[in-house]
């Protein structure tokens, strides 16, 4: 199997973390993998806010319903930017988040995609300091990975359509 394909089927959302820092320059290279996406008419809507200070990692993941796992991560990236007039903001945020999630496996980190909606978004903004403008797309805590998780896909025959959509029973 081609190596870029392992790297996608290892990548599993990771939820328990060693504590320990991130170096720096992986953090970079995970980024630079996040801004290669593909984007609407080239606009790259994105920013990322890294957070590496233990005090506000923990707090920003207790601020999200789902990410209180994360108070061990060696870091919190926030990707974020104007969804205001941006057509493809979602898409775009979506693609550059994936290449993150990809880039940080193949670093040896683990990490998981939390979501963000509107109800969350205040409280987060509020934490790091971003203007109301700025929406919050995910918090992702990343870190050294604590647990293991086996590679794998999952494909279903049954989610394939073959040249039109056939119902199934």
């Amino acid at each position: 199997m081609d190596d870029c394909l392992q790297v996608i089927m290892k990548r599993r959302s990771i939820r328990k973390f060693t504590g320990e820092p991130i170096p720096k320059e992986k953090i970079i290279t995970a980024l630079k993998a996040a801004m290669a996406a593909p984007s609407g008419m080239n606009r790259q809507p994105w920013s990322f806010l890294v957070v590496t200070k233990k005090e506000a990692i923990a707090e920003l993941c207790r601020a999200h319903s789902h990410a209180g796992f994360g108070v061990d991560a060696g870091a919190v990236i926030l990707p974020f930017g104007v969804k205001e007039g941006q057509k493809w903001f979602q898409q775009d945020m979506a693609a550059a988040t994936e290449n993150l999630l990809i880039a940080l496996a193949n670093l040896g980190l683990g990490a998981t995609w939390c979501g963000m909606d509107e109800d969350r978004q205040h409280g987060i903004r509020q934490l790091v300091s971003l203007p109301d403008d700025q929406f919050v797309f995910a918090l992702i805590p990343v870190g050294i990975p604590a647990e293991e998780k086996p590679a794998r896909t999952q494909y279903d025959e049954n989610r394939v359509h073959w040249n039109e959509y056939r119902a199934r029973p």
